[in-house]
Formats: structure tokens, C-alpha cells, sequence
């Protein structure tokens, strides 16, 4: 297929990379790399240091040096949209194109460094076994990662043909409504076809990236919405519902109906990197209970006229709500304290404060007893 870069006539609507996700953004953006000779291009699969690109003209593998390699967060990542050259041998890619979203998680090196894992998502779906016991915490935490991405959660609880109960499956949907609200939840199984025609219109058009911890269906999952075997499955353990990691590298991959699907590999571990906004997000209704505290620094621990404590004495904020939440904001905290020095010296200025409080509190106590 030919096709000429600078072409006017070439509308996003048509163009050979609708399908991938072009539009008429995507076509402004790249217009000064047109000029240049350069080819779009959308990143398809990233691994040793080159990646497949989907261009007008076909798949090429290109190497990706030319972009900064010393920020993990700007290497080059599956969903990303590039220009690429023309021609040559290698190929390279030569810049990322401004990316609309970016799903980034917390390495687990001591360098604390995020990681990149999808760009430019539209939808991040997050693959929730029923073989086991719903881990609320973790949904919490990738809700949070996903919020502050930019893009849109969704929970799809998979094997749902193994809760027969419509009842206690019903139970299980409202729990985890409960703890993503502005989220839909939909219970699916990849086995019976149950939830999946529905997934797939939601999903209709857009980019999607599927997330979700080892044994969470993810690849059978993304089997179905295919509608064709491409992502190897492997069968999940009895004794705990964990599995291997089917999927070693993320795909990105054209769905039928329209859009794409990201599909990565299962997480051992979510670590936040800078989500503030989207642990805010996950519990809006804590942080609207908050702006209804006496102080507006208020920690929700003692302090007189504490709305969110209020809202626990009297049932209406169960306390592990509350206790993930201080988690969340404490393991977020520590996180951009680590590359972020004058909120280093915050909290350690807070840390005096409140040991100088607790200090003097003991003094007080001590003067009563004598």
C-alpha cells in the first residue's frame, strides 16, 4: 500500500490507521513530522530495546534509542503513537508523539521509579477473579492507578459461571460497586459468553488496556472479545486461583468490532506513583465527608468536629473504607517524598510537630499524677 505522509487528501477517516485509533488529533499532531518525511505509526509490542510498528505501509520493527532512555517514563511503551523513518537499515523510531493517557505504576527497585505499562487508553479494564475471595484493597489500588491515569475504569469480574447463585453474584457485583464508585462493574464469563457482548459494545472503538494479577482470566478473557484464540491460556491453580504468566509482553491487538485491546502481562505488584488525584477519585466519598471537617487540615484521627469520623461512629463509612484509604494516601505520600525534596522536608517538619505534641502531651500527664 502506498501512501505519502503529507498527503492533504488522506483524512483521519479513511486514513490506513483508523482502525489502530487515528483521528484527526493524532493527524495534527503529526503533521510537522509529515513534513519531514517521516511515517506514523502505533507501537503494537515493545521488548529489548525495539518494538513493532503498525505504519501506512505495514508492521516494521524499528529500534527505539533515538527516544530518551534515561526517563523510564518517556521509553517508548505499547499504545504509543511515534514517527517512524521511512526507510533504512535499521529502522528507528524518532519521537513519541505527546501521549493522551498513561497508566504508570511504582517499580518495586529501590530507586523508586514508575513504569510505564499502557499509553493513550481509553478504557482500563480491570479483570477481577470470582475463583477466589474478592480482594476489595486491590481493586481499590488499581482503581487509584487507573483514575490517575486519564483514562476510564472498568471492573470485569471474570468466571462468573462459577458463582451458579444469580443471588450471591448479584452480592458480589454490589460490593464492588460499593468500592468503585463511578465505576461499572460487570460480571463475565469467557466460559458461557455471559457479559461479553456487553463488554465488547462498551469497549467499542476506543483503546482498552486489560489489567489484572496472574490467574485472572485476562488472556481468556481477551480470547473472547477476539472472538478467536490468540493469547495462549494456561489453567490456574486450585489451591489459591494464581497462574502463570500467560502473557509475557503487552500486545496491542485489533478487535473485531472496532477499537483495540491492550493485553498485559499479570501483576505481581501495583505499586501508586503520584496518584493523589486518583486515590481521591476512588474515595470521593471520603474526601467530599472531608471538606465538611472543623479544620480544613483536619487528619481524621481525634480532632473535634471530624465529619469522617462522624460518618464511621454512626455505620455510614464502614472502617476499612477509611483504613485503605490512609493507606493508599500514606504509601503515595512516601512515594513522591522520595523525588520530591521540599515535600521531604514537609513531613519530616510534621513529624517533629507532632512528636513535640506527643512529647508535651506525656509532660502534661506526668504533672497530673505528681
Amino acid at each position: 500500500m502506498s501512501f505519502s505522509p503529507a498527503s492533504p487528501e488522506a483524512s483521519s477517516a479513511s486514513h490506513p490507521l483508523a482502525p489502530y485509533g487515528w483521528d484527526e488529533g493524532w493527524e495534527a499532531e503529526f503533521t510537522p513530522y509529515a513534513a519531514q518525511g517521516l511515517l506514523p505509526g502505533r507501537v503494537v509490542r515493545v521488548d529489548r530495546g525495539q518494538c513493532d510498528v503498525v505504519t501506512p505501509g505495514g508492521t516494521v520493527r524499528a529500534d527505539t534509542e533515538f527516544v530518551v532512555p534515561r526517563d523510564p517514563l518517556k521509553v517508548v511503551c505499547t499504545g504509543d503513537w511515534v514517527a517512524v523513518d521511512p526507510g533504512g537499515d535499521p529502522r528507528y523510531v524518532r519521537t513519541l508523539l505527546p501521549r493522551r493517557t498513561a497508566f504508570v505504576r511504582s517499580t518495586s527497585s529501590k530507586r523508586s521509579e514508575g513504569q510505564i505499562l499502557a499509553a493513550n487508553v481509553d478504557h482500563a479494564i480491570i479483570a477481577v477473579p470470582l475463583a477466589v475471595e474478592l480482594d476489595l484493597g486491590r481493586i481499590e489500588r488499581f482503581l487509584a492507578l487507573a483514575w490517575e491515569s486519564g483514562a476510564q475504569p472498568l471492573v470485569v469480574l471474570t468466571k462468573a459461571d462459577l458463582v451458579p447463585d444469580p443471588t450471591g453474584l448479584s452480592y458480589l457485583v454490589e460490593d464492588v460497586e460499593t468500592t468503585a464508585p463511578g465505576v461499572q462493574v460487570l460480571a463475565v464469563s469467557a466460559a458461557t459468553g455471559e457479559g461479553v457482548d456487553v463488554l465488547s459494545a462498551v469497549v467499542s472503538g476506543s483503546t482498552s488496556v486489560l489489567l489484572g494479577i496472574s490467574g485472572a482470566g485476562k488472556s481468556t478473557l481477551a480470547n473472547a472479545l477476539l472472538g478467536e484464540d490468540v493469547m495462549e491460556v494456561q489453567a490456574t491453580r486450585d489451591a489459591d486461583g494464581k497462574g502463570r504468566h500467560t502473557t509475557t509482553t503487552r500486545n496491542l491487538l485489533v478487535l473485531p468490532g472496532g477499537g483495540v485491546l491492550i493485553d498485559t502481562p499479570g501483576l505481581r505488584g501495583v505499586g501508586l506513583w503520584d496518584a493523589g488525584q486518583g486515590v481521591g477519585q476512588v474515595f470521593a466519598e471520603i474526601e467530599e465527608l472531608a471538606e465538611k471537617c472543623r479544620f480544613h487540615d483536619c487528619a481524621h484521627g481525634s480532632e473535634p468536629g471530624c465529619a469522617v469520623l462522624a460518618a464511621l461512629e454512626d455505620g455510614s463509612l464502614p472502617e476499612r473504607r477509611l483504613e485503605s484509604y490512609r493507606k493508599l494516601l500514606r504509601e503515595n505520600q512516601r512515594i513522591v517524598a522520595k523525588t520530591d525534596a521540599r515535600l521531604r522536608a514537609e513531613i519530616r517538619r510534621d513529624w517533629r510537630l507532632k512528636g513535640a505534641e506527643g512529647r508535651a502531651a506525656m509532660e502534661a500527664k506526668r504533672g497530673r499524677i505528681r
